[in-house]
Formats: C-alpha cells, sequence, structure tokens
C-alpha cells in the first residue's frame, strides 16, 4: 500500500483505551520477532535486480455542477481484483495487476503483478504497464466517473457539502467520516491517532499570496488531507542486506531531489497553497505526538502515562511521516562510512537499543530499529497480540515499521516467502500521464544501477538532505532552488589511484566532507 504498506487484517480493532494496555507488549515483542527475523534472513541472496512501481489513483464523478468525490473504491477495486481472477483462469499466464485498497473511499493501488527485471526490456515495459492498468481501471468506472492520477483532490473539504461532518471518526468540521475507507483499520487508525494526541490533527500549509489574498495560512483538520494524496513509489530488490543498507542510504539523498522534481501539489481544501509538495501535509495529518512530545523546551514536568512509548512525554523532533532520520549501511571501505555523516541526533528506545546491541545488531542499523520504536503501535487486532508466535511471525514489528512513513523505508524479506532485501523510495508525486510516471521511474533504475555499478559516493550529512526536503517544498523548486548535493562522488589516493586503504580513504575523506559542502547544486 502506498501509505502504509501494511497487510489489512481481518478482525476487531481494539478501541484505544483497551489498546493503551498492550502497546508496551507490541513494543517488547516487535523488538524481539525483527531480531528473531533478521538472524533468518541475514544471509539472504538474491541474484538479480527486480523493482516495482506502485500508482495511485482518485475516482472522482462529473456533473453539471462539477467534480466530486466518487466513493466507490472498494466497489472498483473488488470489481477489478475479480476480473484478474477471471482472466488467470481462462489463461493462466495473463493476470498483469494487483489492485490495492488505499486510505481514501474514493481511492485505488495499482501495481504489477510481478516486479520487472533489470534486463533493458523491461524498462520499455514499464510505460505499457502503466498503460495498461489505466485501461482496466477506466473500464471498471460509471459512465460519469473520471480516475486522472493527480496528488489530491483539490476541492477535498470544500465539496461534498450533502455529507454530513463531524462524524464520530474523524470529528472534522471539513470533511466526512464517509471518505474513509471502511475497513476497519483506516478508521481505527484515524481515531486512534487523534486519542493519542489529545486532539484533531492540524494542516497548515502557507497560503499563496498575490493582490487580493486575505490570510496567510490554509488549514485543515483531518488525516484525509494527507492520507488522501496520491504518490508514485518505487520498490528495489537488492541482492543483499549489505546491498539494500547502501541503497537505502543513496535513494534517502535521492528523496527530497526526486521530490523536488515531481512536485504536483498546489492546491489544498480548495485553496492554492505557496508550497508544490504534498509531504508536509501528509506529515501533520497523521502526526499523533502528544503535546509533550511536540514540545519545543527540551525537558517537561509532566509525568506522562507509562503505558505510551517514553510515557508519552519523550520530545519527538518529528512527526511519524518524515524524511529518513540517519544513515545504515555499515561499510566502511572506500568511501562508504555512513556514521561520519550522521549529525543530526535521532531519538531512540533506549530498551530496544540495548536489546538490539546485545544480540549483535551492529550500532547503525540497532539506532535505525530503536528509532522506529519510540513511536506507539496505533491498531492492535484483538487476538493478535499475545496469540502471536515471535519465532515464525513478524506482526508486531510491522505494526511499527508500516507507520513509520519516511523518506526511503528499508524492508526486510516477508516471513516465509522468495522476496530478498528491499527498499522503496517514498516521496515522488504522482503524474498525469503514464509518460511521466514512467519516465520517473525508469530514471531512479537507471540512477540506481549507475550508483551500484560504479560504486560512486554521494554521501551529504544527515542535516543537508533534511534541509533539501526543506527546500523541496517550495514553489519551483526543482527549477528555483538550490539544494546541497557533493561536488565529488569518486575519490582517489594522491597517486592518482582509486584508494582502497581504508585509513588513507577516511583522511580523503575528512578533507572532501567540508570542501564539498561548501557549495551548493
Amino acid at each position: 500500500m502506498g501509505k502504509g504498506g501494511a497487510v489489512l487484517t481481518v478482525g476487531r480493532p481494539l478501541p484505544w483505551q483497551e489498546a493503551k494496555d498492550k502497546l508496551t507488549y507490541v513494543r517488547q515483542h516487535g523488538v524481539d520477532q525483527f531480531i528473531q527475523h533478521y538472524r533468518r534472513h541475514e544471509t539472504k541472496q538474491r541474484d538479480t535486480l527486480l523493482y516495482g512501481d506502485e500508482i495511485e489513483y482518485g475516482l472522482f464523478k462529473l456533473s453539471s455542477d462539477g467534480a466530486s468525490l466518487s466513493l466507490r473504491g472498494g466497489e472498483v477495486r473488488s470489481l477489478l481484483s475479480n476480473r484478474e481472477a477471471e482472466e488467470r483462469r481462462a489463461i493462466p499466464e495473463s493476470g498483469k495487476v494487483t489492485w490495492h485498497p488505499e486510505y481514501g473511499s474514493w481511492m485505488v493501488e495499482s501495481t504489477p503483478e510481478k516486479p520487472y527485471s533489470g534486463y533493458t526490456d523491461d524498462l520499455r515495459r514499464v510505460e505499457s504497464s502503466m498503460r495498461s492498468r489505466r485501461a482496466r481501471l477506466l473500464m471498471a468506472l460509471k459512465d460519469n466517473e473520471v480516475a486522472p492520477t493527480v496528488v489530491a483532490f483539490p476541492l477535498l473539504g470544500a465539496s461534498n457539502d450533502e455529507l454530513p461532518r463531524n462524524g464520530p471518526v474523524a470529528s472534522s468540521v471539513l470533511v466526512p467520516d464517509d471518505v474513509i475507507n471502511p475497513h476497519p483499520r483506516f478508521g481505527a487508525l484515524t481515531k486512534n491517532i487523534r486519542e493519542r494526541r489529545g486532539s484533531n490533527v492540524e494542516v497548515i500549509a502557507p497560503l499563496f499570496q498575490d493582490d487580493n489574498t486575505t490570510g496567510d495560512a490554509i488549514k485543515a483538520d483531518a488525516m484525509a488531507f494527507g492520507m488522501g494524496c496520491c504518490c508514485l513509489q518505487v520498490t528495489f530488490q537488492c541482492r543483499d542486506v549489505d546491498e539494500s543498507r547502501h541503497v537505502y542510504d543513496q535513494l534517502a539523498v535521492l528523496a527530497p531531489i526526486m521530490m523536488a522534481l515531481t512536485a504536483a501539489t498546489p492546491i489544498l481544501a480548495g485553496k492554492l497553497q505557496d508550497h508544490d509538495c504534498r509531504w508536509d501535509i501528509v506529515s501533520q495529518s497523521v502526526d499523533d505526538r502528544t503535546t509533550d512530545e511536540r514540545r519545543t523546551s527540551l525537558s517537561s514536568s509532566s509525568k506522562g502515562d507509562k503505558r505510551l512509548a517514553g510515557s508519552g512525554t519523550r520530545k519527538l523532533r518529528t512527526s511519524r511521516y518524515s524524511a529518513a532520520a540517519s544513515y545504515v549501511c555499515r561499510r566502511c571501505d572506500l568511501h562508504s562510512c555512513a556514521a561520519r555523516y550522521n549529525d543530526v541526533e535521532v531519538e531512540v528506545d533506549e530498551s530496544a537499543l540495548q536489546k538490539l546491541k546485545k544480540e549483535g545488531i551492529d550500532d547503525l542499523l540497532a539506532t535505525h530499529v530503536a528509532h522506529l520504536f519510540v513511536r506507539d503501535p496505533l491498531v492492535i487486532f484483538d487476538g493478535l497480540c499475545e496469540e502471536v508466535d515471535d519465532n515464525t511471525q513478524t506482526d508486531h514489528f510491522e505494526n511499527l515499521q508500516s507507520t513509520n512513513w519516511n523518506s526511503v523505508r528499508w524492508k526486510p524479506p516477508p516471513a516465509d516467502s522468495n522476496i530478498g532485501w528491499r527498499v522503496e523510495l517514498r516521496t515522488m508525486e504522482v503524474q498525469l500521464t503514464d509518460f511521466e510516471n514512467a519516465a520517473f521511474t525508469v530514471f531512479c533504475v537507471l540512477v540506481l544501477r549507475v550508483l551500484l555499478s560504479f560504486d560512486l559516493n554521494i554521501y551529504v550529512p544527515m542535516s543537508k538532505v533534511h534541509e533539501n526536503m526543506d527546500r523541496a517544498h517550495s514553489r519551483g523548486a526543482a527549477s528555483q532552488q538550490k539544494f546541497w548535493w557533493r561536488s565529488h562522488t569518486v575519490w582517489k589516493s594522491t597517486s592518482g589511484q582509486r584508494c582502497v586503504d581504508g585509513v588513507e580513504a577516511l583522511r580523503h575523506r575528512a578533507d572532501a566532507v567540508t570542501r564539498t559542502m561548501s557549495r551548493r547544486w
């Protein structure tokens, strides 16, 4: 799934007050599950590059009064999935698309049923796959419905006036609960974020200013304004765990650049915003931090609630939808020593960190995982807590992993699967045409292959990556903004040969950081 990536469990989500008593159990056993799972799959290898894309669509209905949301996402997805199954029964080699539910009841998501390979022919197959998926979707719509690939419905919160507001789930004065996918997970996710936070989410975007503008901000109050945004995501299967960690770091640097290049969100709640991207909107729409966690001061006198992560009083710098927090690659050979570029303080769950280190997980990866566990699980299903086997299942780990929505996601192999170690690039915004979506997908594949084939180094300090994420939101960022970038991607020793000695390489890198950071790309 585009936003959460979680499997949609069938069952009853526990109300937040009931779920609180199980939060500690899920967090602790989530760490145990990761450790067991990592040990089982640490040596897993795959010989070939595989990748796939995810595209999300919004369904709209047209009338003489204009356009509005068509809340038939579930119905349309079911129809499409049934057609795919019928095709496979008639022609086993047929069936080219998998259809997934999304947060909005007006949304559907498509992925190719089988991943693309690393061959050139498959680069050409990306666009045809996207065209085929769009054609199949359009055939499932009514005559007055359309499904353009736009990031956000421009009039969300300014239309659908016939539907009641202030529902028990979102409690929004702008959008009704009907816009939320009826699957129990999505409603529970929406309500539990509000309850953990202690208030409605608060989305604030800068208002575009012209001669007749009044006000300086656009405000929204529901998760639908963020999770109702459509995006383009690309996932890569790597050769092994070490390559996946290296790819994670390289994509973390590229993520804000790709966001700026694909920026396509000029309108929020019927008003022109002074940003071009969805990222901050989504980040604010799922911000479940308590007042103490959002504070700007260093300390808090509140005792909090001991059932919450950090008692709900640990200061957290960002929402759980944010840029990558730290680099994770453990290579320290030619020029890839990630630790030296981790110059941003990363909040971690100390007990999780110590347990991970004690079990032999290296510091970089232990920090990455322990950072996931400064958050609470947002949805716990009845009968799927103590009943989960830590030795064979990863439900509790995935509960936290899938609701830490970062610019790049590092993905261990699924249990009982031949799938390898993967990395997902999550910042790109969906484009209007299949050609554009395919072009950006193929571009990412080619860039990554160049980085791996030539062993290039594009590391910059993580603080500069975060600054690039901020800059990418600006109007016209791709052509008007400046971004931190590395001047030198291949290092040579003083003798002109590629540096192979670890100590010499480190000395050259130390000089390189200050030199390359003195200018921007």
